[in-house]
């Protein structure tokens, strides 16, 4: 055989082997392979399918899915189509139709107009004296409208960061309790190893156990307001509960409120008090408008119509002087002489005005007194973080303190097991007191209205 048909010869025929028919067996083999994949991806934990949200997604998807934003956006729609609707009273309405009717004797009117095969009407006002404080009012009030949308956007911020900020420390202290369950449980085996040996007695060992039931119990406490704050979460942004997870480096960090004038600039600033303002200064502007129904009135109207000969109008005319097309164009001039039940009904929207105005003023002082008592209370919050944090930080040295005394020989077992457990302890209160700190700072800053800035950015 020659050198180069040797090689192709020794070959084994490729082609062959690949489309070779496949047996039942290796068949079988790779269906089930395929349904083990399925059921393995089924059967991941969430939290390893979960990817990390950040605070600022996790905000835009609240005010694009939260109902009370549409709520409020629908008020503000409602509110201005009101106002257009008294801006549009100035243009001419016009309508078209007929009015048809059998007649015996004189025609009477049909709905205040003559029996018509046709007729076309226009009236509009040339001039009120309420009609300039009635269009002011609608419009104050769409502004009043705006202004309380913006204060339920901020309320849809301020839930979405705060649940946002509690899920983060129950994922923080989840880790952590895992950590605690390890050496928890193996300080227990270790303990109960030395309780059969007669090292330690029963007490000890029930001692033990009794630390990895706390753990256990803080663990379900843990893992049960982490899966409500994941609900929670849920509802807000429209994602789902399981797959929601924090990003620790995406809150950004809070300011500082060291402004004495904060009180008088967020009471000044808060949506929610000057949409209270807006609404008392339209019904101040309804109520001048309601008092000036009394004076003098021009409107302008006009009206077309086609009479039929059916209905005996050419019986009451001169002969030769009826005519079937008839137009009357002018002003109608009204003058309100006597009116009582007007004038009650401008008294009590005088009373209303004046409640509201109260109400602005009395939402004015709260929001004011409200920030004042935030304000103390961060500062003492911050001294309250200030100690657990030297708690927390005296309690890692007691730790390995212990530990250093246990390689001299001078600690035991217990020992590590007392300073694990005060320096578990005192990082919950650290958490605990920075949480709280979080909230009355996040409050602060939807009272002054910085909050959507801080949470979305200056450039959103």
């Amino acid at each position: 055989m020659p050198d180069h048909f040797k090689g192709d010869a020794m070959k084994p025929n490729s082609a062959c082997v690949s489309h070779a028919p496949k047996t039942p067996v290796a068949r079988a083999y790779k269906a089930s392979l395929a349904v083990l994949l399925l059921l393995l991806l089924l059967l991941l934990p969430t939290s390893l399918l979960a990817e990390p949200v950040t605070l600022k997604h996790a905000v835009e998807l609240a005010l694009k899915h939260a109902t009370a934003s549409s709520i409020a956006a629908a008020d503000e729609q409602r509110a201005f189509a009101n106002y257009r609707e008294l801006r549009n009273n100035v243009i001419p309405q016009v309508t078209a139709g007929a009015g048809l009717g059998w007649s015996y004797g004189f025609p009477l009117s049909l709905e205040g107009a003559a029996p018509s095969l046709f007729n076309i009407n226009a009236q509009s006002p040339i001039y009120h004296f309420e009609l300039k404080d009635f269009l002011r009012a609608a419009r104050a009030e769409t502004a009043g409208a705006s202004l309380r949308s913006k204060d339920s956007r901020n309320q849809v911020i301020q839930d979405t960061v705060l649940s946002y900020a509690e899920l983060q420390k129950w994922e923080q202290r989840l880790a952590r309790l895992r950590e605690t369950e390890a050496d928890a449980q193996k300080m227990q085996a270790a303990v109960a190893q030395r309780a059969k040996e007669g090292v330690d007695s029963e007490l000890e060992n029930t001692k033990a156990r009794l630390s990895v039931a706390r753990v256990h119990m803080r663990i379900a406490e843990a893992e049960g307001a982490a899966d409500v704050l994941r609900e929670r979460l849920s509802k807000l942004t429209g994602l789902p509960a399981a797959g929601i997870q924090t990003e620790a480096d995406s809150v950004p960090a809070l300011p500082a409120a060291s402004d004495p004038d904060v009180p008088s600039k967020a009471a000044d600033s808060n949506p929610a008090v000057q949409a209270a303002f807006e609404h008392a200064r339209a019904q101040y502007l309804r109520a001048r408008g309601e008092h000036k129904l009394w004076m003098p009135s021009i409107d302008f109207a006009a009206q077309y119509a086609v009479l039929s000969r059916f209905n005996n109008f050419q019986n009451y005319f001169q002969p030769g002087s009826f005519v079937r097309n008839n137009a009357t164009v002018g002003g109608v001039i009204r003058f309100n002489f006597l009116n009582f039940s007007q004038r009650s009904h401008a008294e009590a929207a005088d009373a209303g005005a004046q409640k509201a105005q109260k109400q602005a003023e009395a939402a004015r002082d709260q929001v004011s007194e409200e920030t004042l008592r935030l304000q103390r209370t961060l500062t003492q919050l911050q001294a309250a973080r200030d100690v657990a944090e030297l708690e927390y930080e005296i309690a890692l040295q007691g730790v390995a303190a212990v530990r250093t005394r246990m390689d001299a020989g001078t600690a035991t077992l217990h020992d590590l097991d007392d300073a694990r457990s005060q320096a578990s302890e005192h990082f919950i209160t650290l958490q605990d007191v920075t949480f709280e700190l979080q909230r009355s700072q996040i409050t602060l800053l939807r009272s002054t209205g910085d909050l959507e800035n801080w949470a979305l950015g200056p450039n959103h």
